[in-house]
């Protein structure tokens, strides 16, 4: 089983850029989607971007769209997700998720990282 493991979270400035990295403990196979999400306090999780393993197509929530970009390192299994312009609504903790379709639906998601704290203050 595929472990996924989050880091580069921290607290920022509004304004500020943070990267994200998502490494896999294993090989991720070319028909999965690997996805972040994000939950802030008393709010459901919600869809940030996701990738395709294997072609690249690339699909953004709208309010990221222009600020955050999402990208992979497939020999070493690693997803990024380098986001500008942080504003204090962008405060979450960030998920990592893995799943085998194109979808923003959490539940469609098997497997998850433990999560990273990001913080924006305005």
């Amino acid at each position: 089983q595929v472990q996924l493991t989050e880091s580069g979270g921290g607290s920022v400035q509004a304004g500020d850029s943070l990267r994200l990295s998502c490494a896999a403990s294993g090989r991720i196979y070319s028909s999965s989607v690997m996805a972040w999400f994000r939950q802030a306090p008393e709010k459901e999780r919600e869809f940030v971007a996701l990738i395709r393993w294997h072609s690249s197509s690339i699909l953004y929530a709208d309010n990221v769209k222009g600020r955050f970009t999402i990208s992979k390192d497939n020999p070493n299994n690693i997803v990024y997700l380098q986001m500008d312009s942080l504003k204090p609504e962008d405060t979450a903790v960030y998920y990592c998720a893995r799943g085998s379709r194109y979808t923003t639906s959490p539940p469609e998601y098997f497997t998850w990282g433990q999560g990273t704290q990001v913080t924006v203050a305005s």
